[in-house]
């Protein structure tokens, strides 16, 4: 379509995993609407519908003052570059609504909304009169607030006003504006100053729980090294195009794809990945995995009778509990729907610890310790560990998925040693890739 030359970019390389990205570049009003996407090849297809709406944030509020008018004084705001159709609003400085003398709202060639309202400030009406402008589409308002002094306020006809202004009012008028720029200026260095000490005190706060969480999560991983068991990967779960090695530690994607053995339920026949050995079905877990520098991947733990022919989405209502990278930087979760996780320090190795009678699945960053996210949720079967390594990782050279091999402990509480480097973490995080990583 002509209006959207050079302004669109399809993405297919995941297709084969039934995954496609279009973006549209440089977006305009016109482009709203309603959009979709086909899949069609000899043994699927599928569609899915989606509406696009574009909004749009236009400049900052300017008013201005226009001259006399009756008994008071006339105020204009004008914003351009507002879509959808904004909502503008005048207010005294007690927040009560003033009606507007007139509202001029139009549209240019673009789509795009200006807008000129006015109101009358009248005798009494002192101190600050705000334009508010709104879009009905974002949570985002823009304000302006002008400060009145109730002197500039004509209670007689203009001509009148000017001439006894002159004669008698103006050498009162500069000491009345004298002073109330002063009172202005302290009362703003005041408040700046207030506003300055609870930031400080609200950044103290919040770096202090974040040190606590911190600490917090430290110590649950800690605690959950105990409970490490050995897990190996299972080849006969594993999708062709993955080879595990003959440790059953690694995985890695195949150079070539071999056919798929006909009647073979245990293995997954679309998605590229590989569960565990190992079934758990009570008591408590720990394992690690390293993903190296990989862009693409999940990991977790579903449920031993999980579907093993077709697509699945990878969320606790189908039997999965895993978190992904995505795009080198963008780590979520599917419970169900999209969670994004911010991680402080990104991680090589990734802690994965089941308590099966509680319910729950935790995650976290081996590399600094810190606890990344925990599903809460009713088991009710056998759980494998799950391991999906992206075929289409982009890396230059994709490290496998490893299961780490760790102490396995006992049950039983240990006592404290001086010796503790087995809990501390495995690997550094080496700086100068974590830039590259920052800045890719």
């Amino acid at each position: 379509m002509a209006q959207f030359r050079n302004r669109t970019l399809f993405e297919a390389y995941d297709i084969a995993e039934g995954s496609v990205n279009l973006h549209i570049l440089s977006v305009l009003p016109s482009d709203e609407g309603r959009y979709g996407c086909r899949f069609l090849s000899h043994n699927f297809s599928g569609e899915a519908m989606w509406e696009l709406e574009v909004a749009g944030s236009g400049s900052d509020p300017h008013i201005s003052l226009q001259g006399f008018n009756g008994e008071g004084i006339q105020l204009q705001c004008s914003s351009s570059g507002w879509y959808p159709k904004p909502k503008v609003q005048w207010r005294g400085h007690q927040g009560q609504c003033l009606s507007p003398e007139s509202e001029d709202i139009t549209q240019n060639a673009q789509g795009l909304f200006s807008l000129e309202t006015s109101v009358i400030v009248r005798g009494g009406a002192h101190s600050n009169v705000s334009c508010i402008i709104q879009n009905p589409l974002l949570p985002q308002k823009k304000e302006f607030v002008i400060q009145i002094a109730d002197v500039f306020l004509p209670r007689m006809s203009p001509w009148k006003k000017a001439f006894v202004g002159t004669l008698v009012v103006l050498p009162l008028s500069l000491i009345v504006l004298t002073m109330l720029a002063l009172r202005y200026f302290y009362k703003q260095r005041s408040f700046q100053e207030k506003r300055v000490k609870q930031e400080e005190e609200v950044r103290e706060k919040l770096q202090t729980e974040l040190d606590w969480r911190r600490s917090e999560g430290q110590a649950e991983w800690r605690a959950a090294q105990q409970y490490a068991v050995d897990v190996t990967l299972d080849p006969a779960t594993a999708h062709p195009s993955l080879e595990v090695s003959n440790n059953g530690k690694s995985v890695s994607s195949r150079l070539g794809v071999p056919s798929i053995a006909a009647g073979d339920p245990q293995r997954f026949s679309e998605q590229t990945c590989v569960l565990s050995r190992e079934r758990f079905s009570s008591g408590r877990h720990y394992w690690e995995v390293h993903v190296g520098r990989r862009s693409r991947w999940f990991l977790g733990a579903c449920l031993e009778s999980v579907e093993r022919s077709g697509p699945a989405r990878l969320s606790p209502a189908a039997g999965y509990w895993v978190m992904g990278l995505w795009n080198r930087c963008e780590y979520f979760v599917l419970d169900p729907h999209r969670v994004a996780l911010a991680l402080r320090v990104p991680p090589r190795r990734i802690g994965v610890l089941l308590d099966y009678e509680a319910g729950k699945l935790s995650f976290f960053n081996v590399s600094d310790g810190s606890h990344i996210f925990s599903f809460t949720d009713t088991f009710s079967g056998a759980l494998r560990a799950y391991l999906r390594p992206r075929a289409h990782d982009g890396s230059e050279h994709p490290d496998p998925m490893t299961i780490c091999s760790l102490p396995v402990r006992g049950p039983q509480v240990l006592e404290e040693s001086d010796n503790d480097n087995w809990l501390q973490p495995y690997e550094p995080l080496d700086p100068a890739w974590a830039v590259n990583e920052a800045v890719s």
